[in-house]
């Protein structure tokens, strides 16, 4: 991949390659899930346990190959039961992002209706290279797998390839792991080796043909995490429309796998619904929005706006321009308008901050207006302070509120006001003195100026100059 990331927490569709993995092996309810790792281990780690904390690390050592990596597995969960495993063992890669648990349930399924020993899961590609073959006997009957770096002419001519998915009995894979050498061409421990074991000791071996290549398709590059992105996504919306979302222009629309999205749901052009966002039934959202764990009421409009960890109450309207920071809540009906931006703020329902404002830190409760260009000032330097706004509220436009402070119910502050101390309810609240105007100042200031011209030019088509009665 060329990053400082390691592969597998590269991420498409909000999860990393390995948070899919995880999530598609839970699916199928396993009594262990072990995950096996060595580069980036901390990191690797780290993440595990956030996603899957009930998951048992295992650590391989410098003896490379899949192989060991299963060795490694096996140990690590031996140590914490009363006797060795038994049973179907389910192996999967730590890149292959798309596959989904339904495709893996029936592989095992397959697995023990047949009884088999091993069962891979295949798929025929029309370019097989640096892929391991799956080598069939005149009957179709598996023999085994052939690593592309090992195989003859012959062999790297077969389109099947393994998708190094896997369903083995425990005790055959025990026997095999421990017969298995290093010798071949890039002198690892080949899992694989263990189905050709497994086959010449007379188990049944076997391997499950994925009609959808592209489900078992690993990541080694960007390009091709790019490519599993798209196809995900493309998957996850064709979904949500068959669910009754309308969904105008799907190229231009992107959701992550975890976002929940009710019928009669609108996404218009240019959407990014990420992480755990929720739109309920009716809610319109985009064009040109991204929201990040936000919940969407029902019947809302949210429309060119930026937002993470917020909560839009039902038939509210937020946008074009806004930007909602974690904590916003607003509420039924209320309104976000054009270039507004709120922090940890509870607007009630109802309540309007049309215009160019910047609520932060803020409770303003229900049926409140704030008036254009009015801004809640938190901060002093050090601390945050928190501003309360009642209901029925007008705020007029250029309000400076420095908190903390407290606006009673039904009071009105004048436009331009700066308010430091609380305001009772129903009360007026004003704090510029009379307008004065110096007459002349400019041209006495600055005479040569381009702004001093235009007065005198003015003052000469001053009707009230020339003494005109009109």
């Amino acid at each position: 991949m060329k990053s400082a990331t390691p592969k597998v927490l590269h991420r498409i569709g909000g999860r990393t390659l390995v948070g899919h993995v995880l999530a598609t092996a839970r699916g199928l309810a396993p009594d262990h899930l072990v995950t096996v790792v060595r580069h980036e281990r901390d990191a690797v780690v780290a993440h595990v346990a956030e996603v899957d904390p009930a998951a048992i690390v295992a650590d391989q050592d410098d003896i490379p190959g899949t192989g060991r990596a299963v060795q490694c597995a096996l140990e690590a969960l031996d140590a914490r039961t009363p006797a060795p495993v038994e049973g179907a063992v389910v192996v999967l890669a730590g890149d292959v992002p798309l596959l989904d648990t339904g495709t893996l349930a029936a592989l095992l399924e397959a697995h023990e209706a047949d009884g088999n020993a091993v069962t891979a899961l295949s798929t025929e590609v029309d370019e097989p290279t640096g892929y391991g073959r799956i080598v069939r006997d005149a009957d179709g009957t598996v023999t085994g797998i052939v690593e592309e770096k090992d195989a003859n002419p012959e062999q790297r001519a077969i389109r099947e390839i393994n998708a190094s998915i896997y369903v083995f009995d425990a005790a055959a894979l025990r026997e095999g792991l421990g017969s298995v050498g290093r010798d071949n061409a890039q002198g690892e421990v080949y899992l694989t080796d263990v189905l050709a074991l497994a086959r010449r000791s007379g188990r049944r071996v076997a391997a499950i043909v994925a009609e959808d290549s592209i489900l078992v398709e690993g990541v080694n590059d960007r390009s091709q995490l790019a490519t599993l992105g798209a196809e995900l996504n493309r998957r996850t919306l064709q979904r949500w429309m068959l669910d009754g979302v309308t969904i105008v222009d799907p190229a231009t629309t992107w959701v992550d796998v975890e976002v929940d999205l009710a019928p009669d749901v609108t996404i218009l052009p240019g959407t990014q619904l990420h992480g755990a966002t929720v739109v309920a039934s009716g809610a319109v959202v985009g064009p040109d929005t991204t929201l990040t764990d936000v919940e969407v009421g029902e019947g809302a409009t949210v429309t060119r706006t930026h937002g993470s960890l917020a909560v839009i109450g039902p038939h509210a309207t937020v946008g074009p321009f806004s930007y909602l920071r974690p904590g916003t809540v607003l509420g039924e009906k209320g309104k976000i308008g054009a270039y507004v931006e709120t922090k940890n703020a509870e607007i009630g329902a109802g309540s309007k901050v049309p215009h160019l404002s910047y609520i932060g830190d803020a409770t303003i409760g229900e049926h409140t207006n704030i008036g254009a260009a009015s801004v809640t000032l938190n901060y002093d330097g050090t601390t945050k302070h928190r501003t309360v706004i009642g209901s029925y509220v007008k705020i007029g436009g250029d309000t400076m509120i420095v908190a903390p402070v407290t606006v009673g119910d039904g009071a009105y502050t004048g436009a331009g006001a700066v308010l430091r101390r609380d305001v009772p309810p129903g009360a007026l609240a004003v704090t510029p003195g009379n307008q004065r105007n110096i007459e002349g100042w400019v041209e006495s200031r600055f005479p040569d100026s381009s702004a001093a011209r235009a007065a005198a030019a003015a003052d000469q088509h001053d009707p009230e100059s020339d003494g005109d009665p009109a």
